[in-house]
């Protein structure tokens, strides 16, 4: 699994006072859940949010997200970004924000 572990560790900072965060290996990554929902992640070469559809346009206005891809397949409602994004820490705090909105608004899992 290639991922950055200082970029992983920007979002565990930033979320260290959110109740009902945990951590998940998965898509060749390290994906950050809120009870038990995707909420964001970090993989090679940057990282994505679970910003839901609703959000997803104010998302991609952020400048390093773009639409995320899966097996080849557009993933409505999540967006990717870079590495240079998730450095920045006003567009991670605003992406990071519009994720945890959508994830709050989902049944625990």
């Amino acid at each position: 699994m290639a991922f950055d572990d200082g970029l992983a560790e920007l979002i565990r900072t930033d979320l260290m006072d959110e109740p009902g965060i945990s951590e998940k290996k998965m898509f060749g990554g390290l994906c950050f859940l809120h009870r038990g929902n995707m909420l964001c992640g970090v993989h090679a070469g940057g990282g994505m949010f679970r910003v839901g559809k609703p959000r997803e346009a104010v998302a991609m206005a952020v400048e390093g997200a773009g639409p995320m891809t899966f097996t080849g397949r557009r993933m409505g409602g999540f967006v990717d970004v870079t590495d240079d994004c998730l450095v920045d820490d006003t567009r991670r705090a605003a992406l990071l924000a519009l994720a945890l909105e959508n994830a709050r608004a989902l049944p625990p899992k």
